[in-house]
């Protein structure tokens, strides 16, 4: 999601299978609120993948336009369960691309400008660089996906595909720019997966579920999917936040305060008792790394 804090973070859906093809009603509301109906042309859609989602769905004005502070706060509770305090801080945001400081609500096209929630290494969109920020890109989206190699996906698998993706757009992106801002985005927009769509406690999440939601931009419930019976609160955000922070350290070992005795190895544990998919998701991460420093290297520095 480009939803901040998570990290905050997406017209038209443009992968859809035939199983969520529908007749498109007009944007006169014919269809009722909640009901999924793929953008017409013309509609504002933006760079944020549950944006986009909520409009598809009728949570926003369907053609994308005109969001107001009660619009969002109405949406994000009803569609997802996110608390009043969260929408009003994404509004603000919002608040910031409209260029009318006398007009109160915003449109989804104007959050295609850099570095509000838009940002250079989405997992499911080219940087600006490269050109149109906003419609969902498959193959970008094909490299995210090869690093959540197994069911339930992880934060560690989701903390992997987003490093992969930073270390290669600094690599290639001539003028790569990720702050200290985008990064807080870019974990609040992971942490959004298992607020969303996953189980919090566990940190995981359905793997069918999530790379429906990106490449249709429509909520999984015909998968099986409700929405959190927990109120997502700005504490609940942070925590799930830092959580993905801490997966996208390299260190492997035990983190323990500086007097405390190092954590006692389980019975079975050690390398042997390394899964074969953790141990291949690792491998791969290692040699993506390996290629985009290479990479980095070749081009003189480009984007450091």
């Amino acid at each position: 999601m480009k939803l901040a804090l998570l990290s905050m973070s997406m017209t038209t859906v443009s992968v859809a299978s035939a199983h969520y093809c529908m007749e498109r009603p007009p944007f006169n509301g014919a269809a009722a609120r909640g009901d999924f109906v793929a953008a017409e042309e013309g509609a504002a859609r933006g760079p944020c993948p549950m944006l986009n989602t909520l409009a598809n769905h009728g949570f926003f004005p369907r053609d994308g336009r005109n969001i107001t502070l009660d619009i969002a706060t109405a949406a994000f509770k009803d569609a997802l369960n996110f608390n009043a305090t969260f929408a009003e801080q994404f509004w603000g945001q919002g608040m910031k691309a409209q260029p009318d400081p006398s007009v109160q609500s915003f449109d989804l096209t104007m959050l295609n400008v850099p570095s509000l929630l838009e940002h250079d290494a989405s997992l499911s969109r080219a940087d600006n660089t490269f050109g149109d920020v906003q419609p969902f890109n498959q193959s970008v989206f094909d490299e995210t996906k090869s690093y959540w190699t197994a069911d339930p996906v992880t934060i560690e698998m989701v903390a992997n595909s987003m490093t992969a993706r930073q270390l290669e757009m600094r690599a290639f992106n001539p003028n790569f720019t990720f702050t200290p801002a985008s990064e807080r985005v870019t974990f609040s927009e992971m942490a959004a997966l298992f607020l969303v769509f996953g189980d919090i406690p566990s940190g995981t999440v359905s793997r069918e579920y999530v790379v429906s939601w990106f490449e249709n931009e429509r909520l999984p419930t015909e998968l099986g999917w409700t929405k959190s019976s927990t109120e997502l609160t700005q504490s609940i955000i942070q925590e799930m936040s830092k959580r993905v922070a801490n997966a996208t350290s390299p260190i492997t070992s035990p983190i323990t305060a500086p007097d405390a005795p190092a954590t006692p190895e389980a019975p079975g544990a050690g390398p042997a008792a390394t899964s074969t998919s953790t141990a291949a998701a690792a491998a791969k991460a290692r040699r993506s790394f390996a290629r985009s420093l290479a990479a980095l290297s070749r081009a003189g520095g480009h984007g450091a």
